[in-house]
């Protein structure tokens, strides 16, 4: 329990009503969730307006209330304090109440389109071999050491953030590896966090539901580097033309890595195989057992930032050669009869032709490509006929299907798809809107030495239909096509 005047430090207010000097037990932005001693924070959602739900706060037990504006009709003894961006409040306050998490370890976040997951996620293992305790805040999963804790968000909400590094400050991590999303940037969810570095890993189309414009998609990224602190590092992809953009502003110590262009860090494929990838990394052959090109980036990244974190190179390249990355990224599996499955998150535009063209680059003759392609509902609709577009110019026979369509009707999903097929494809492609008769359709099609791509959902075990989160798994659903189940 702290006071309320320790818990506003820092904060810029315009008007306060009341002393501060009372008990605050919880800080909350969602009204349900008060308990008496609260600090209700009414922040002004992109669905609803806390400032609607003060009144119903106050009634549940909340004692003080941040606010933009003055409720008309409230009763109680409550303080209120003004200020003019309730979303910067709640992240300065969640991160007081628990007494400034990131200042008490390492934070290193990571962000871009495509790779976050998985760089996060090796850095977590990498660091783990290591013999270091660590975190993981991830879209896959939170991790505070060997226990797993659910992930509901990419970036979780400014106090589930500071809870969760509380929590791992107690079990007395030294890092934690992080994902930030541009809405969590633009929604100002990492307010007032420390960090020690920021990853920069590449921009394509996505998100322009949330955002609108690319270029507003951009400034969000950006204005995570902006706000490195100066004895921070910023490394970015040297390779992709927003890397530079990404440092224009950072008071941070500038870095990059690169497969192609002169760089800090360097990297070149030696060899890629459906098994692994040969570099030469920073002037040393390493076999690796993640496959593609954008592995590659991935891994290199990682390397990067154990150097820049001062680990020793030998230890670091020998501990990255075990790992395999995040679930739901590349994960391939072989059918009996020499069908390769592979099921993979690959949700953009950019990260569909990625995979693909990592297939492409490792079959070795006249093998078949048969992609299961689906698209989010309620979610960007512009992304659907360049997905569709891109997965038949690299596939042999396109199946398009459902992927979470929540409450978007599946069959116009589809048919949103389809304007992004050129004619010359149209014979290649089916649409089969149950997503399990798609992938048992794929397998059928497929023959010995084929690769089935099932792209979209990777490490989700649901789907997502009217509200209502149904048990589906893809890799489940190949091995039971597969007779491994």
């Amino acid at each position: 329990m702290r006071y309320l005047s320790d818990i506003v430090e820092g904060l810029a207010f315009t008007e306060l009503q009341g002393s501060a000097d009372v008990e605050i037990t919880a800080v909350v932005f969602d009204s349900r969730k008060v308990v008496p001693g609260s600090l209700f924070v009414a922040v002004s959602g992109t669905v609803v307006d806390g400032h609607d739900y003060i009144e119903q706060a106050v009634k549940q037990g909340a004692i003080a209330v941040i606010c933009e504006e003055l409720p008309a009709h409230v009763t109680g003894e409550v303080d209120f304090l003004m200020v003019a961006d309730s979303a910067v409040a709640l992240g300065i306050v969640a991160a007081n109440f628990y007494d400034n998490p990131s200042d008490k370890l390492k934070l290193v976040g990571v962000t871009g389109t495509n790779g976050k997951t998985t760089i996060a996620t090796l850095l977590y293992q990498l660091f783990r071999d290591l013999g270091y305790k660590c975190g993981l805040l991830s879209t896959v999963e939170n991790q505070i050491n060997d226990k797993v804790i659910p992930s509901t968000h990419t970036t979780p909400d400014p106090v589930a953030l500071n809870s969760l590094l509380n929590d791992m400050v107690v079990q007395g991590c030294d890092y934690c590896f992080m994902e930030v999303s541009s809405h969590a940037v633009a929604q100002r969810r990492i307010e007032r966090l420390k960090f020690a570095g920021g990853i920069f890993t590449n921009l394509t189309h996505d998100h322009l539901d949330y955002h609108k414009t690319f270029d507003s998609y951009r400034d969000a990224k950006k204005a995570f580097f902006d706000g490195l602190p100066k004895n921070g590092f910023a490394l970015t992809n040297a390779d992709d033309k927003n890397g530079n953009f990404m440092l224009q502003n950072t008071k941070a110590h500038r870095k990059s890595y690169a497969l192609k262009s002169m760089a800090d860090y360097r990297a070149k494929i030696l060899e890629s195989q459906f098994d692994g990838l040969l570099l030469n990394i920073d002037s040393e052959e390493v076999w690796f057992r993640m496959v593609g090109t954008f592995n590659a980036y991935n891994l290199l990244a990682v390397y990067a930032t154990a150097m820049l974190l001062d680990q020793d190179k030998s230890k670091v390249l020998t501990s990255l050669s075990k790992l395999s990355g995040a679930v739901g990224r590349f994960d391939y599996v072989v059918a009996p009869n020499k069908v390769i499955g592979i099921v993979d998150y690959a949700h953009t535009p950019d990260a569909v032709q990625n995979v693909l063209s990592t297939i492409h680059g490792i079959r070795k003759g006249s093998e078949k490509v048969i992609t299961v392609l689906g698209c989010g509902g309620d979610r960007d609709k512009t992304k659907r006929p360049i997905m569709a577009k891109v997965a038949c110019e690299w596939s042999d026979k396109v199946i398009l299907t459902s992927d979470n369509p929540r409450s978007e009707d599946p069959a116009q999903i589809i048919e949103d798809m389809k304007e992004g097929v050129d004619p010359a494809f149209k014979r290649n492609v089916l649409a089969i809107t149950d997503r399990r008769e798609a992938i048992k359709t794929a397998c059928h099609l497929a023959q010995p030495g084929d690769v089935i791509l099932l792209a979209g959902k990777g490490h989700e075990k649901y789907q997502e239909i009217n509200g209502v989160r149904n048990h589906f798994d893809d890799m489940e659903e190949l091995l039971a096509q597969f007779g491994q189940m």
